[in-house]
């Protein structure tokens, strides 16, 4: 039985070194944007719309329709542009069902009592194994937790959207120590997404180009399982824990975490404007005891 391919179009943003992306269907011109990017200057507290404009752009240019806007977790790196790509489409939010976890956890970090911790700040929530399409291009949902409690992989038709569970073979896996993430619900994900067929298509959502390599993020199932840095050296679930754990106590956070975490488990959407009708960004002193220091 074949499996059908979208047409993917990648979108890499150098300041934080995500990739976003455009999944269309050829037959029937519909598509979805994953992980699109709001862009913030942290030294000027600047916001544009820099990335989802020319992802905007690109939609033209190919004539097709969005039908999705899909986030893989909240981002602790860059602000989501969720939010505003749906005001200039129209088309409905998505993010997993377990987002609601994270939710309920940084709601008391950031102490923001009257925050809503539902998951009503997109328009579906995905469930594990829940399927739906992109165009007539048949998609489903894999959890995929570790690097957060509420991680998932979109897997469209040929291609897997793995965000940070896997990089590219050469960067290895995500790290497991974010509030609620773990090394060893992260193996186990890992091993779920290395189950299927080896020719599909695993599109990674950073890429931080080891050696000054130009950026890539497109491999496959079979080139993950023989040549990426921690799968092929690690074979058992102990010796990855060993191995990732030991990186992550090594790892500073990124340096957007407290910025971004209270505008992404909102759905994109920046704070609203005080009285004198500027938005200001809490940030918690002192929250993420233990992390390593630059």
């Amino acid at each position: 039985m074949s499996v059908e391919c979208p047409v993917v179009k990648a979108f890499f943003d150098k300041r934080t070194f995500s990739v976003q992306y455009v999944v269309a269907d050829p037959t029937t011109k519909k598509c979805a944007i994953i992980d699109p990017v709001l862009d913030f200057d942290e030294k000027s507290g600047a916001t544009t719309t820099k990335n989802a404009d020319a992802i905007l752009e690109y939609v033209r240019e190919q004539g097709v329709d969005v039908e999705w806007i899909l986030d893989t977790h909240p981002h602790a790196d860059h602000f989501s542009a969720a939010s505003y790509l749906k005001e200039k489409t129209g088309a409905p939010t998505a993010i997993g069902e377990k987002v609601v976890q994270v939710q309920e956890m940084w709601k008391r970090i950031y102490h923001w009592p009257d925050f809503p911790a539902d998951g009503s700040q997109w328009d579906k929530l995905f469930a594990e194994g829940e399927t739906f399409s992109v165009g007539s291009i048949p998609a489903r949902i894999l959890f995929s937790p570790g690097h957060t409690l509420a991680s998932i992989t979109y897997v469209i038709g040929d291609a897997a959207f793995v965000h940070d569970t896997l990089f590219m073979p050469d960067s290895g896996t995500a790290r497991s120590d974010f509030p609620g993430g773990s090394a060893v619900r992260l193996w186990e994900s890992i091993q779920e997404i290395l189950a299927l067929p080896e020719e599909t298509r695993i599109f990674t959502g950073h890429d931080y180009q080891p050696d000054g390599r130009e950026p890539r993020w497109e491999s496959n199932v079979a080139e993950q399982k023989a040549k990426n840095i921690h799968i092929s050296k690690c074979r058992s679930q102990a010796e990855f824990m060993k191995l990732r754990e030991a990186r992550d106590r090594r790892l500073p956070m990124p340096r957007l975490i407290l910025h971004a975490l209270q505008v992404n488990m909102n759905g994109g959407r920046l704070p609203a404007p005080e009285s004198n009708g500027k938005r200001y960004i809490k940030f918690p002193l002192d929250a993420l005891d233990g992390a390593a220091w630059d």
